[in-house]
């Protein structure tokens, strides 16, 4: 038998099956002893049947004018005779028997007291100086039935009470874990960034501890959280400054200098400076979306996040074309509006660099909340399509790149609850890249 993995199953089978088992050895007990207890009933009705009847048959049998005649009493009316008896002479003859008595059953007289045979339980007495004897038989199968409808009854209410036993128990652990399963369901009402303190005042004594240990597990987490976020955007605000300088400082070399091999130099280290600063950026973009809190408490629209990102990059472009479609209602999403500027960059970024040469790059955001950034280009061939969103998967075709733009953007997705979507040939064309976003959405949007 496979034990239930639930605690309520387990509490029920055990209480159940510990039930039964008491309730079995109980009535095996209780039966030992009232058949012991009966044995003792029965001999005794024995005794005093041989008892009563000896003096009467003792006076009929004297008084009589045919000695040594058997004489059988016939009965009042007919019924069944539990208790058999024979009177016999001292020479054995029988002098009077009850009128179902089998003289096979009687074994021979062997002195006062109890017997038993195979069939029969035994008493005999004397009297006239054991010129009289009586002996009076019980079946066995007698006291068999008398002991098995004991044992039925005591055995048969496990068909009515067990069942109701077992309903009680399940009810009373069921109730009694309420306080637990309601802890649980709070657990799981909450968003993927609340990491606050679960109210566990309700739990029973033994639950209390895991409780409390959870919410002690709980705050270290938002503390390390914090502590990362923390260091994150600190660190990307002091290294943003000094590699600022450090490219000024070679933009300033390359104007100043005359000679034409240093002035490369300094547009090298230039350009250097550049690739390190973009790929310092993702860095603590990505340190971002695996360990920030990417989940506001409050719904926000959208479309302003949107907005904003695409105009400046906009503003930034001097030959490439990007097209935006907000709808004329606000869309509610969850999503921190600095995550929402991270990956909607991002994916604005990857279409500009593999397919702007190619056409424009549309972003589109639906009502549904799904943001789909579309470029024109060749097609990805479906085994390195599966292998983009994993770390610096970088096109040979256009080094420069930090390999991490989509890496972000799927870390993203899977901290909020979200899905990112890539399909290449574009849904409708024959060409192309396009990359699916779906927002978390407020309830009520939802």
């Amino acid at each position: 038998m496979k034990w239930p993995a639930s605690l309520q199953g387990r509490l029920g089978l055990s209480l159940g099956l510990a039930l039964t088992v008491l309730w079995l050895l109980a009535a095996t007990v209780t039966a030992v002893i009232v058949r012991g207890e009966l044995d003792e009933v029965f001999d005794s009705a024995l005794r005093e049947t041989a008892e009563r009847i000896l003096p009467l048959a003792v006076t009929d049998i004297v008084g009589r004018e045919d000695q040594g005649v058997t004489q059988r009493l016939a009965p009042i009316r007919e019924h069944d005779e539990l208790f058999t008896y024979l009177v016999r002479d001292g020479e054995g003859r029988i002098l009077l028997q009850s009128h179902a008595a089998d003289p096979a059953v009687f074994p021979p007289w062997d002195g006062q007291g109890f017997r038993q045979t195979a069939t029969h339980r035994l008493y005999s007495d004397a009297a006239l100086q054991d010129t009289i004897r009586i002996t009076v038989a019980e079946p066995l199968a007698h006291r068999a039935s008398v002991a098995r409808e004991i044992r039925m009854g005591l055995g048969l209410p496990l068909l009515i009470v067990l069942p109701v036993a077992l309903g009680a128990i399940i009810l009373a652990v069921r109730f009694s874990l309420d306080p637990l399963r309601r802890f649980r369901t709070r657990l799981e009402a909450r968003g993927a960034s609340d990491l606050s303190e679960v109210p566990a005042s309700d739990l029973p004594t033994e639950i209390g501890p895991l409780a409390e240990t959870l919410n002690g597990l709980l705050d270290r987490l938002r503390d390390a959280f914090e502590a990362e976020r923390s260091f994150a955007a600190n660190a990307a605000h002091e290294l943003r400054t000094p590699l600022a300088g450090a490219i000024a400082q070679a933009q300033r070399l390359r104007s100043e200098t005359e000679d034409r091999a240093a002035a490369q130099r300094a547009t090298d280290i230039e350009e250097t400076l550049k690739r390190l600063t973009r790929r310092t950026e993702r860095l603590m973009q990505l340190a971002r979306a695996e360990g920030g809190r990417l989940l506001s408490d409050t719904a926000h629209d959208a479309r302003a996040g949107l907005r904003i990102v695409v105009e400046d990059m906009m503003r930034n472009l001097q030959s490439h074309d990007l097209a935006l479609d907000l709808p004329q209602t606000p869309v509610l999403s969850t999503i921190d509006p600095d995550a929402l500027g991270i990956v909607c960059r991002n994916l604005v970024e990857n279409a500009l660099r593999h397919g702007a040469a190619h056409g424009e790059v549309k972003v589109l955001l639906t009502l549904d909340g799904d943001l789909i950034v579309s470029n024109a280009g060749p097609v990805v061939e479906r085994e390195r399509l599966a292998r983009l969103t994993e770390r610096f998967q970088q096109d040979v075709q256009k080094p420069g790149g930090s390999g991490l733009g989509l890496t972000i953007v799927a870390a993203i997705a899977d901290r909020t609850g979200s899905r990112l979507i890539l399909t290449s040939p574009r849904p409708g064309a024959a060409d192309g890249f396009q990359a699916r976003f779906q927002l978390p959405l407020a309830a009520d949007e939802a």
